[in-house]
């Protein structure tokens, strides 16, 4: 995106939503971390449910920013294709990648959940699941856009807000009333959900997240991160569109209007609770608006803290994160792999950097809570610091 239509707030909230991500797969110790670092069991929310979405919404707005755009001709509208086909591809190549990467690790003594070989790697996930939005996004953008004299495509935000309605009340409706083989209709369990049939009919268990179980230890019956749980993600995404586009129209207006937007969309999606519970692991619809509400109002407390030159200072380190949050986010998962693997010696055993990191934090802060968590703002610091140095060389990753 060009420099002048950078939004530094937008910046700031995807540098959040990657620091985020990073605390709360770093920690010392996994049986000691605090509950809100930790994902709702299934029903409710926490506020670690709300980092994934802050980036789609992110995404979102993200992509709607530069519209509109000029694609005159046959030759203009190709490589505009073109390069949201690549951008896609590439996600989704990069998230395979890092799966393959863990399968590999496992091989070198890296501990992990599952059995951790090319049989059971797991292909959906986090970038497949961006990848897939954005692309989507990017079409709808696209086939409902108004076209002006200047041929340039522009943001309709009626047909926008009509496809979200469709797609968040549509998925409703197919989770309440398609009927699961060997469950019936309407159930919202983890195995007995359409989603997650789906993704087993699709994938197989084999291939899905080696968590996803309804006891610890079980077979494994749903993804979190899902084919058919993807439609009410997107709506995050198109939210966060929206947003670009009252932002372009009058950015001082925006800030008003994003909130009054965001504030209603955490009311719906409270008061339709009893409906359809709110619940990220198949990313119900009551989920989509409460997350996108809270990432709307997120994005306007931002850029109002960031008009102050204290503010700006602050949000420095999620700057520096959110212009580069592929890689950030990409060295993340490297480092929450890699750190398990055993090759530091600690009182004549060989333990990963997870295991002697929260020793030495247990003798600084003997609270066992307080130390998981140092060794997660540590993550956070090391993986900051690594990217200023990559930003000051103008070292990005771009897909």
């Amino acid at each position: 995106m060009p420099t002048r239509e950078r939004v530094l707030a937008l910046d700031v909230l995807r540098g959040l939503a990657v620091a985020g991500m990073i605390l709360v797969t770093s920690p010392g110790d996994w049986n000691t971390n605090y509950a809100p670092l930790r994902h709702a069991d299934w029903d409710g929310w926490t506020p670690t449910d709300m980092i994934f979405p802050a980036f789609l919404f992110a995404v979102g707005m993200a992509l709607g920013l530069p519209f509109p755009q000029k694609l005159e001709g046959s030759a203009a509208v190709a490589s505009f294709w073109s390069r949201i086909a690549r951008r896609v591809a590439a996600l989704i190549a990069l998230g395979l990648a890092l799966e393959l990467v863990a399968v590999g690790l496992r091989a070198l003594g890296a501990p992990g959940i599952g059995e951790g070989d090319l049989a059971h790697m797991r292909i959906p996930g986090v970038l497949q699941r961006i990848a897939l939005c954005y692309g989507a996004a990017a079409a709808l953008i696209f086939v409902t856009g108004w076209r002006s004299d200047e041929r340039a495509v522009q943001i309709n935000p009626r047909a926008i807000a009509v496809v979200i309605g469709v797609l968040l009340i549509g998925y409703w409706a197919l989770m309440r009333f398609v009927p699961v083989p060997g469950f019936g209709a309407g159930h919202l369990d983890p195995e007995g959900n359409l989603a997650a049939f789906l993704d087993r009919s699709i994938f197989t268990s084999a291939h899905l997240w080696p968590i996803g179980s309804v006891a610890w230890g079980g077979p494994i019956v749903y993804d979190p991160e899902g084919l058919l749980s993807t439609l009410p993600a997107l709506t995050n995404t198109l939210f966060g569109v929206l947003a670009a586009w009252a932002w372009k129209r009058d950015a001082d207006k925006a800030l008003f209007q994003i909130a009054v937007a965001g504030a209603v969309l955490i009311v719906l999606g409270l008061a339709l609770d009893p409906l359809f519970p709110i619940n990220k692991r198949i990313w119900t619809s009551t989920f989509a608006m409460l997350s996108s509400g809270v990432s709307a109002l997120a994005l306007v407390f931002l850029a109002l803290v960031l008009r102050a030159d204290v503010g700006r200072r602050l949000g420095w380190p999620f700057r520096i994160l959110g212009s580069n949050a592929i890689l950030a986010f990409v060295i993340s998962i490297l480092y929450s792999h890699v750190r398990g693997i055993p090759f530091l010696d600690l009182d004549g055993a060989k333990v990963g950097t997870q295991k002697w990191g929260n020793d030495v934090m247990l003798r600084v802060l003997p609270d066992p809570y307080l130390a998981s968590l140092a060794n997660a703002l540590a993550a956070v610091f090391v993986v900051t610091m690594l990217l200023w140095w990559l930003d000051q060389r103008r070292i990005y990753l771009r897909v």
